[in-house]
């Protein structure tokens, strides 16, 4: 063999070697299941569409694209959608994925143990037509269908039948809880919960590579400094979030890069609506003062949303006034504006409703959900108690933090929202029409508001094809939510990311991380 031909051996032999890149990143939340239909949260959906894919797929624009279905067309005069299946795709087991794993994950996300339940409320019936076409039906036309099932993921049938997997379980868990058989780009080789999940590009992937990660390590880090000595350090090569208190310390360093961006989550304030009595309450024990809408509004102008931003968020935060940002389809232009901070007429509408003199109650809070969640309750406590309104406050961490909104265990809470759809018809739909198990709606609305008139709106903002009609009734659903002060939206929080400067990857408004565009140089 010649010497230039035993070179370029040489160097074929190396290239995998010099391009193999290990990654490593922290976040404040360890994503609390790996099961995709248990929880409906971000931490979880965002980690797991490392993992498991849908039909359709948000892009790096947020843009709907195709993913396990290769193309989508509505059926008759708006009856359904059929979906055409991307054949040639495997499970990461090895196992064949078809139009049966499709109806099977709809029955299983839809099940009533499903936190995704909600997803799958127009839906009458799921066909499958063959093994690579299945149609979805619906129960009046639903144009905006197709989005709004980016994070339904596809599990195997087989797979989940075999080791007693066949619904979520997200209480007592089981063996999806802590295993995964996705078709996603990465598979997990390890999950030791809330200390370390580690993950492997998946070789028999269906899509185009454009990482050069060969093994990826998630981290959970609940203290902020921390995160940031870990960053600073080169013992993680991305943070997120970057404390907003260190933001202007990390941009000055050479070896590190701050990301930032608006979320699309908005931070809100919630209320008992249905309770008898507040819970926490030490004068007030036999009545709920939330229940009456001048209540509520009285908190909305208690709080000085501007001071929160500029001394707790330092500037990275909008104001918001709805529980969709201006950014999203269908936020209501007359309805932009926040109720003023005004503290005087807080006290005027509290003796109006009966409490001249505040009353006491109890606030929950998370402690390592939101960016600064725990530092703006402590703000929101002071500014409430200013007019009569003494919170004691209690924080904790997530993963103890939803248990005690589901057993309705507070008497005001902090929630935050971002919609899958990008569309205000998502917050209507889980946070603003009243809960009902059967038609699979109000899931996240946990203090169980009620107005007949929005959940009258509601199928007809899902069926509504003419853009202008659709949201005229938008805007008298948000014109609703405001004058009766359902929930109080706060801000719509910041996205701030740290990595090393060798880093480069692609930040997403819905804060989901995805490690197939993530390369390290």
């Amino acid at each position: 063999m010649s010497r230039s031909l035993c070179l370029a051996a040489l160097v074929a032999a190396l290239a995998p070697a010099a391009w193999a890149e290990e990654f490593t990143w922290a976040q404040t939340t360890d994503p609390q299941t790996m099961d995709p239909h248990a929880v409906n949260s971000a931490p979880v959906l965002g980690f797991l569409n490392n993992v498991y894919e849908g039909l359709v797929r948000r892009g790096k624009d947020m843009t709907i694209e195709p993913s396990l279905a290769t193309s989508w067309e509505p059926i008759g005069d708006g009856e359904g959608w059929r979906f055409t299946l991307r054949e040639g795709v495997t499970f990461h087991d090895g196992s064949a994925f078809t139009a049966e794993d499709v109806l099977f994950s709809y029955q299983r996300a839809s099940d009533e143990g499903s936190d995704t339940r909600s997803w799958f409320a127009p839906v009458s019936e799921v066909v499958v037509v063959d093994d690579y076409t299945i149609d979805i039906m619906t129960s009046a036309p639903n144009p905006i269908f197709p989005g709004s099932i980016a994070n339904w993921m596809i599990m195997d049938s087989g797979w989940a039948a075999a080791n007693n997997a066949t619904l979520p379980d997200k209480e007592a868990g089981n063996y999806a809880t802590l295993n995964t058989n996705g078709t996603g780009a990465f598979r997990v080789t390890a999950r030791e919960p809330g200390l370390r999940t580690v993950l492997e590009p998946f070789d028999g992937w269906w899509g185009e590579v454009e990482h050069n990660i060969t093994r990826a390590e998630l981290t959970p880090i609940q203290n902020p400094a921390t995160a940031v000595a870990a960053l600073l350090s080169g013992d993680v090569d991305m943070i997120n979030p970057v404390p907003i208190q260190d933001v202007a310390r990390l941009q000055q360093d050479a070896d590190v890069e701050v990301i930032q961006g608006i979320e699309a989550r908005v931070i809100m304030l919630g209320f008992p609506h249905e309770a008898e009595a507040l819970k926490f309450s030490s004068d007030v024990t036999d009545t709920n003062p939330f229940a009456d809408p001048r209540v509520r509004q009285a908190v909305a102008h208690a709080v000085n949303v501007p001071a929160i931003l500029q001394t707790i968020m330092r500037g990275n935060a909008e104001e918001v006034a709805q529980l969709v940002s201006p950014a999203m389809q269908g936020f209501s232009e007359a309805q932009a504006a926040r109720p003023p901070f005004d503290p005087d007429l807080a006290r005027s509408l509290l003796a109006e409703a009966g409490y001249p003199d505040g009353f006491s109650f109890g606030l929950k809070c998370p402690n390592d959900r939101y960016l600064n969640d725990e530092a703006v309750c402590q703000a929101v406590t002071g500014m409430l108690a200013q007019v009569g309104l003494r919170a004691t406050l209690d924080a904790m961490p997530v993963q103890n933090y939803w248990p005690e909104l589901r057993a309705d265990n507070y008497d005001m809470y902090l929630l935050g929202w971002s919609p899958g759809t990008f569309d205000a018809e998502h917050p209507i739909r889980f946070l603003a029409s009243t809960p009902n198990e059967e038609k699979r709606l109000g899931s996240w609305n946990f203090g169980g508001y009620s107005n007949a008139r929005v959940d009258e709106l509601l199928p007809m903002i899902q069926s509504e094809l003419d853009d202008g009609i659709r949201q005229g009734m938008l805007d008298e659903v948000a014109q609703i939510l405001q004058d009766e002060m359902a929930y109080v939206p706060l801000y719509v929080q910041p996205l701030v990311w740290g990595t090393r400067s060798n880093i480069a990857l692609t930040q997403r408004p819905d804060n989901f991380f995805l490690l197939r565009w993530a390369t390290v140089n």
